[in-house]
């Protein structure tokens, strides 16, 4: 009987050359002449008997089978890689987690924490994933992500974690001498925006009954960390999950004039497929992560 299952270096060359959009770039990818490359692709095609590619004017283009193939052998690959990584990182049986989180959470509140986990877990090997593909749970080297949202994403089981507290930040200045007395003199100040929360100041000024302020005016930034050192340098006030921003305010880095905030249904959640769930490295970064949150101050 014919077997199904090509040659992983065929398999490789092929899913290479439809990355790099050439047999040139494949071939420096893979360390190959753009002759070995060459001859690989058409051993595939000769082997499975299906052609993958339309050779037209010196150009390679894809074949409507070769795009359905390609598509599914990327994600067999990456799973392969993610696999070999997994066992290389963790042959004492502790195992691997692809995680993936957004950078001011990661660098703010995750990375500090982490000797930690390291020192309960020595077994366990964290890989990061860049946080622009950790949406996609269909990839098969990620395994969890840290999201900011609603607790709503396709594909994922999400546990929420912390964020929804939020609190009014504004520059450094003396106790005795605050920014602001009341919520209602925001009036007198640039109100920083976050893109992925526009309303943030419109919900603000409703929990502490402020009028005459539009909320929705001032610059926009897309990272917490931006707001945090837009607010440093002098440039407004800004909306921030507690979280976040604990050290800085005890720094003296930032001052939180008006300590009573106002909670939100966005925060930061641990999302992951279903099919994953039964991963052990996941389960005991969840439970740790559930062990951190419940300790006071965080």
């Amino acid at each position: 009987m014919r077997k199904l299952s090509p040659p992983i270096h065929l398999l490789k060359a092929f899913s290479t050359t439809v990355r790099c959009g050439s047999i040139s770039r494949a071939a420096e990818a893979l360390n190959l002449t753009q002759s070995a490359v060459s001859k690989q692709i058409q051993e595939l095609e000769r082997w499975i008997g299906v052609p993958l590619f339309e050779r037209v004017r010196r150009r390679l283009l894809l074949t409507p089978a070769g795009q359905r193939y390609e598509t599914q052998i990327r994600q067999l690959l990456a799973q392969l890689e993610a696999s070999t990584l997994e066992l290389i990182t963790s042959g004492d049986g502790g195992g691997a987690l692809n995680l993936s989180t957004l950078p001011t959470f990661g660098a703010k509140w995750l990375i500090p924490r982490l000797p930690r986990f390291q020192h309960s877990h020595p077994n366990i090997a964290l890989n990061f994933v860049p946080y622009v593909e950790g949406y996609d749970f269909r990839r098969a080297d990620l395994d969890c992500s840290i999201l900011f949202g609603d607790g709503h994403w396709p594909g994922a089981v999400a546990h929420y974690l912390t964020g929804r507290e939020v609190i009014l930040i504004a520059p450094p200045a003396p106790s005795s001498r605050p920014w602001l007395r009341s919520a209602q003199e925001v009036s007198r100040f640039t109100l920083l925006q976050h893109v992925t929360v526009p309303h943030a100041w419109q919900h603000w000024c409703e929990a502490h009954q402020v009028d005459g302020v539009n909320a929705l005016l001032g610059p926009r930034l897309d990272q917490f960390h931006s707001l945090i050192r837009a607010v440093m340098a002098g440039m407004g006030l800004a909306l921030v999950p507690a979280c976040l921003v604990a050290d800085d305010v005890a720094q003296g880095l930032v001052s939180a004039p008006l300590q009573d905030g106002y909670t939100d249904r966005m925060g930061y959640w641990l999302c992951y497929p279903e099919a994953r769930a039964h991963l052990e490295p996941l389960a005991r970064f969840r439970a740790w992560l559930a062990d951190e949150l419940s300790t006071p101050g965080t």
